[in-house]
């Protein structure tokens, strides 16, 4: 496995096109992988993420099992004259990972689930779009995904609900683009960053959301979550 780090340019239209579609995004990055071939959707995968810093930048996060070409990506979208990109090998990060270890992360995700409207009717999947029910919809998955939300100490919690976790929910976005195989051509979609510190409760399975990804819209820039040291200021 692979993390690789681009930095857009985004005074350039090409950029721009980018950053403004998700598909558009996503063909960019998969155009990265000439050689690579369908694989299981179970085991890992090409997931990215777009972060932009309080600086004003804007950074293109990839992880996948080869190692990426961004050549095209430069010409489109970077410097000529700037580091092209950083790519290092992800494997020996992944190994060092235990039980019991604090993390800085940071995700950004598709917050969903299925709800029935009316009885006897099918089950439609809906975007959770408060900061508390997305904030929900993380905690919900983080023993499966091998981890645990740190929780802040009595005295420092402002709040008498809500305010247990280190966890902020930011950067929440309601998109819409066009999409060909989409039944009515326009595809909707929800998305939030999560930023927080959590605890490894399980190093296997946390390697498999590192590297798999957690929740849907993964080819959207959804469900990448990297880690950093707990001391971290970004």
């Amino acid at each position: 496995m692979y993390l690789t780090r681009f930095r857009l340019n985004t005074a350039r239209s090409g950029a721009r096109k980018l950053l403004a579609s998700p598909q558009a995004m996503h063909a960019a990055v998969m155009s990265s992988f000439p050689t690579l071939l369908p694989s299981d959707t179970s085991g890992p995968r090409v997931l990215w993420r777009v972060d932009r810093t309080s600086r004003a930048e804007v950074f293109l996060y990839i992880v996948s099992p080869p190692e990426p070409d961004l050549t095209h990506l430069v010409e489109q979208a970077g410097w000529s004259t700037q580091p092209e990109w950083q790519t290092h090998d992800y494997a020996p990060f992944l190994s060092r990972l235990a039980r019991g270890d604090v993390w800085a992360f940071r995700l950004t995700a598709n917050p969903v689930h299925s709800i029935r409207r009316k009885p006897g009717e099918p089950t439609k999947l809906t975007a959770h779009v408060t900061p508390r029910h997305q904030m929900g919809w993380l905690l919900s998955r983080q023993d499966a995904a091998g981890f645990r939300v740190v929780e802040k100490p009595v005295e420092q919690r402002r709040l008498p609900q809500g305010d247990e976790y280190e966890l902020v929910v930011h950067n929440r976005q309601n998109r819409a683009f066009t999409k060909k195989t989409s039944k009515d051509g326009l595809v909707s979609l929800v998305t939030a960053t999560f930023d927080g510190r959590l605890e490894v409760t399980d190093p296997d399975a946390l390697r498999r959301t590192l590297t798999t990804g957690l929740g849907r819209a993964k080819a959207y820039g959804c469900g990448l979550m990297t880690l950093a040291p707990a001391d971290s200021d970004r």
